[in-house]
């Protein structure tokens, strides 16, 4: 079974086999055979979801600059989770990693020593 999750070239998969006897004795070989297919055959009707790591981030900025950091999100392909509006504008965003680190560095040159960050 692990063989055949080694050539799908997959990580963070596990594979279960549950079998009950049913009188008949397949050996060592058979039960191999067995389990094998069975996780072959779950393999192709599977479908794969690519793991992506993602950052959330939280940042304070002026309301002038709102327009300008819901754009960048955006444009990166974050994903919005929370505004606060008080004296100034508090975002809570979530990136992917490999764009976090991209974006906070464009929002603090666009922002000029204005976007604050914080721990999320």
């Amino acid at each position: 079974m692990l063989n055949v999750l080694r050539h799908q070239d997959l990580d963070g998969v596990l594979a279960t086999v549950v079998r009950y006897f049913g009188g008949v004795k397949l050996g060592a070989s058979g039960l191999v055979r067995a389990y094998t297919g069975c996780v072959a055959q779950a393999l192709a009707g599977a479908t794969r979801v690519p793991v992506v790591s993602t950052k959330t981030l939280c940042c304070q900025i002026p309301y002038a600059l709102e327009g300008l950091i819901r754009r960048r999100i955006e444009a990166a392909g974050g994903a919005l989770l929370e505004v606060r509006h008080g004296a100034q504008v508090e975002f809570v965003f979530e990136l992917t990693e490999r764009a976090a680190c991209d974006v906070v560095t464009g929002m603090d040159e666009a922002g000029r020593g204005q976007v604050v960050w914080h721990t999320a």
